[in-house]
């Protein structure tokens, strides 16, 4: 199968520039969490090796590492041309990963756990499906069970099963789609195939990821047009921040004054108190009055 031209900037490209901030980590995290089938957080940008620049560098991977709530390190690849040794280049991926993320003397326990994330554009290997995982499994010679951990290596290992140590990797063929979704993982192949998102599509982050794709789009006097509402709007959210805090300041001054206010009202009463309990002291020593006001008044 020829490999698909791309009529408009991809989610390779928009990946690298839109998701390496966290401000838009909700589309990673809805695509992660359709094909994972669990609620995914990403939590961090570790890595992308995707430099290009500009939208016409639509052939050329885009490797982004990032690492989720679960300490786990997600490699997510998309690849367009044709590569036969493709396999190969998964397992390389993952296993710089693996080895990259352990220091010196650390116990082999600190490995980090890895999930290999592959975006393909053409007929990789021979199969019926478009959606594959392939984990490691111990299947016994003899009596084909599965060698499983111990519940000690469960507890320390905070991990269920054997394959949850070793990479997980799902490929992903995105031209074998046959364009019929059935859930929310096929709605994202839907929209990475055709560059297009239905109404009725609700996959998580499917439609932050359309709407961020619909401004990269867009081109000439509408995108300087957005990019000046843009600067409108960070000039309105400034002008508003600074005068809360203008208002913030003021309210903090005017508390200070009153603050001290009630301190010095104190203070002289203190005084006053201080003074009445040492006035009669001195009158029932025998004091008189005329000595007494010469005393308070010294």
């Amino acid at each position: 199968m020829s490999t698909k031209i791309r009529q408009f900037v991809s989610f390779d490209w928009a990946m690298k520039k839109l998701l390496r901030s966290k401000a838009n980590f909700g589309v990673l995290n809805g695509f992660l969490s359709e094909l994972m089938d669990e609620d995914i957080h990403i939590v961090e940008v570790l890595e992308s090796e995707g430099d290009r620049e500009h939208a016409v560098d639509k052939c050329n991977r885009v490797d982004l590492l990032v690492k989720d709530s679960k300490g786990r390190h997600v490699v997510v690849e998309v690849q367009y041309r044709d590569e036969l040794d493709y396999f190969q280049r998964m397992l390389y991926g993952t296993s710089k990963v693996v080895t990259g993320n352990i220091a010196r003397g650390e116990p082999y326990a600190r490995v980090k756990r890895v999930v290999s994330v592959n975006l393909v554009y053409f007929s990789l290997g021979q199969g019926d499906d478009y959606v594959y995982c392939g984990q490691t499994k111990f299947c016994g010679r003899h009596k084909h069970d599965q060698l499983e951990l111990s519940d000690k290596q469960k507890a320390i290992l905070e991990c269920d099963s054997a394959s949850d140590i070793f990479p997980t990797y799902y490929i992903l063929r995105i031209n074998d789609f046959d364009d019929i979704a059935k859930d929310g993982l096929d709605q994202w192949i839907y929209f990475l195939k055709n560059e297009a998102l239905p109404e009725n599509f609700t996959a998580k982050g499917l439609e932050e990821a359309s709407e961020k794709l619909s401004v990269m789009k867009l081109t000439g006097f509408e995108l300087e047009a957005y990019a000046q509402y843009e600067k409108e709007l960070h000039i309105q959210a400034s002008e508003i921040e600074f005068s809360i805090k203008r208002a913030e300041n003021a309210e903090a001054a005017f508390e200070e004054e009153r603050h001290q206010k009630e301190e010095e009202c104190r203070q002289k009463e203190e005084e006053c108190r201080q003074k009445e309990l040492l006035k009669k002291k001195l009158i029932a020593s025998g004091m008189t009055e005329e000595d007494i006001q010469k005393l308070l008044n010294g």
